[in-house]
C-alpha cells in the first residue's frame, strides 16, 4: 500500500519531524493553517479513528496532549485548534490529528480553513524546532 505518512513515518519520504516515539509521530503540515500546524499519526497504518485499536487510545492522545501543550508553547501561541477528519475531507487515509496554532484574532471561522506556505524549508525547520524544543 502507498501511504505517504506511513512513508513520513518510515524515513521513505521527507518531512518535517517535530517528534517520533512508539505510540506517534509528530511532524508539520505542509499546507498549514497556521504556521507550526502540527500533525499527529499512529505508528502503523491505521486508515480512521475508528480503527485505532482500543488499546493504543491512550497512549496515543498522551502523546497528542504532550504535542498540542508544546506547539502552544513552543510557539507563543494563546491555544489550539485540535480535530480529526473520518473519510471525509481525510486528504491522506491514515489517521491523522491535526494541532494548530491559535491567537485571538487569527481570523480562523468555524471549519473553513484557509491554507499558507511556508517560505522555505529552513523557515519550516525552525517551526518544527521550536515545537520539538517545547517538548523537552
Amino acid at each position: 500500500m502507498d501511504c505517504l505518512f506511513c512513508a513520513i513515518v518510515a524515513g521513505e519520504k521527507p518531512g518535517f519531524m517535530v517528534a517520533a516515539e512508539p505510540v506517534g509521530t509528530a511532524f508539520l503540515d505542509i499546507r498549514p493553517v497556521f504556521k507550526g500546524h502540527t500533525l499527529v499519526v499512529p505508528p502503523t497504518h491505521v486508515p480512521t479513528f475508528a480503527d485505532l485499536p482500543k488499546a493504543d487510545l491512550g497512549g496515543y492522545f498522551e502523546f497528542v496532549q504532550r504535542i498540542t501543550v508544546a506547539v502552544q508553547a513552543g510557539l507563543g501561541a494563546q491555544g489550539t485548534f485540535v480535530a480529526m477528519n473520518n473519510v471525509v475531507s481525510q486528504s491522506v487515509p491514515h489517521l491523522h490529528t491535526h494541532v494548530v496554532p491559535r491567537t485571538k484574532g487569527d481570523g480562523l471561522r468555524g471549519f473553513f480553513w484557509p491554507r499558507t506556505k511556508y517560505a522555505s524549508d529552513e523557515e519550516a525547520d525552525d517551526y518544527a524546532a521550536r515545537v520539538r524544543k517545547a517538548l523537552s
